[in-house]
């Protein structure tokens, strides 16, 4: 199999989606619940359909450019889960293609073909939580990008644009995913170790960086809501508030991270025990192992349960593999490996369906989806709002108010002794009264009585904690 897709003839490509789509269709045909990290973001989606202003009108730590294109697609779709599936796949199909093009392209290594590629999108199968949009494999398709620009196109070095461009495509996805910022270190590392005058040319980095941000910062300050920027979005995420909170448990995540920690381990191995004949060669591998470092480090920013976690180490596993899967005294070792490898990948991700989830130890994520609350399931295509943190009650309705968040929902209903957060409060609910509130928090009494202009036409109906606005 190896052989086969060493070749860089078309077919090989063809092989590749082929083998990509057997490992994944038949468990999307067996249907994936949806995760909370997709109720986030069609709820986003949602109001942003609606012209609501995210950060003013949608209280939410979500990037600006994934809760813009979560709002394209809502207006192409009415909770488009199915959108968000397919554009997932096509994200992780063009970073596995575009990588491989890349180290083909800089000649990283002899071999060429489709070996990159089947590497990348076999370990990316690994787990249902890639089968998932999610603002980090998002932001992740940019810094992909981002990778040729980091690389000299002659022994002259870099020119301007090609380093403003790299700088530009991580601030982008950064903007789509905060921490990614970090890899402003691999780009760090890449001019020290490629550029003859590197401060000069970290400072054009820089500047490609910041400038999405001037261009961001720029809208939210004509909207009038930049103050809310960094306060809803940049503060919750530089403190790690929100970090990992729609993702998968962290002891879930480290196993399903076992299996790549061993391929990786054993590709290092054979990596440094491979002599490199090009100095370009040599410069890769460390900008390579610096990747994998600020990888391991942005997992970490995340508390490892960020939603799609795995997709950051994949290009740095991708690559020591190339030296993995290289030829050997005994030809069949590779071979058997890899085979051994998708063995290990199938099993995995069908554990539960081939009844070897007890075996394996590893809970399975449909566990973890977001299922409506049968408290309140008697509410269906309403407009409410759930004051506390459960957000099971938006699977069959749809929010009213800004307070998607309750962590960030506390800037008001945190603060009722103070006159700006009750006015907020008034404001926020004359815009889009919800037609039920579930008052989990029970703080329906306290509203009544400090804003009964609004939350007077609110009483208690025949279900706990649901009040309907008459």
């Amino acid at each position: 199999m190896l052989r086969f897709f060493k070749s860089p003839l078309p077919t090989r490509l063809v092989a590749l989606l082929v083998l990509v789509l057997a490992l994944r269709l038949p468990l999307l045909w067996l249907g994936l619940p949806l995760t909370a990290a997709e109720l986030r973001a069609l709820l986003i989606g949602e109001r942003l359909h609606e012209g609501a202003l995210l950060y003013r009108d949608v209280y939410d730590s979500t990037a600006p450019l994934a809760a813009l294109l979560f709002g394209a697609l809502d207006t192409a779709l009415g909770r488009p889960l199915w959108l968000y599936r397919i554009l997932a796949l096509v994200l992780l199909l063009f970073q596995a293609l575009r990588l491989n093009l890349v180290l083909n392209r800089a000649d990283v290594h002899p071999d060429r073909g489709f070996v990159a590629a089947l590497t990348y999108l076999l370990l990316a199968s690994l787990t249902t939580d890639l089968d998932t949009l999610s603002p980090l494999l998002l932001g992740h398709t940019f810094i992909i990008i981002a990778l040729s620009a980091l690389l000299p196109t002659s022994r002259e070095g870099y020119d301007n644009r090609r380093l403003f461009r790299a700088g530009f495509l991580i601030g982008v996805a950064a903007l789509c995913y905060l921490p990614l910022a970090l890899f402003l270190l691999v780009g760090l590392f890449a001019v020290i170790i490629f550029a003859a005058n590197s401060f000069r040319s970290f400072l054009l980095l820089v500047c490609g960086f910041l400038f999405p941000y001037a261009a961001a910062g720029t809208f939210f300050l004509y909207t009038e809501s930049l103050p809310n920027f960094a306060q809803f979005h940049l503060k919750p995420v530089l403190t790690g508030l929100v970090a990992g909170t729609d993702g998968l448990p962290l002891f879930v995540q480290l196993r399903l991270l076992i299996l790549p920690a061993i391929v990786l381990a054993l590709a290092l191995f054979r990596t440094f025990t491979t002599s490199l004949g090009l100095v370009f060669q040599v410069k890769f591998q460390q900008l390579m192992l610096v990747w994998l470092l600020v990888a391991v480090a942005m997992v970490a920013a995340g508390r490892g349960m960020a939603p799609g976690t795995l997709v950051l180490v994949l290009p740095p596993i991708t690559y020591f593999c190339l030296y993995l899967w290289q030829k050997a005294s005994r030809n069949w070792v590779p071979e058997m490996l890899l085979l051994l490898i998708i063995g290990a990948v199938i099993v995995t991700r069908y554990r539960t369906t081939l009844g070897l989830a007890t075996v394996i130890q590893i809970p399975d994520e449909r566990n973890y989806a977001v299922q409506p609350n049968p408290t309140y399931a008697s509410l269906q295509g309403h407009r409410l709002l759930v004051l506390g943190p459960d957000r099971r009650s938006y699977v069959q309705n749809r929010l009213a108010t800004p307070y998607l968040d309750w962590r960030l929902a506390q800037v008001d209903f945190g603060h009722l002794n103070e006159y700006s957060a009750v006015f907020r409060l008034a404001h926020n609910f004359a815009v889009l009264p919800p037609e039920y509130i579930i008052d989990e928090a029970g703080l329906l009494p306290e509203l009544q009585y400090k804003v009964p202009a609004v939350f007077s036409r609110y009483e208690l109906t025949r279900i706990p904690k649901v009040y309907q606005r008459k």
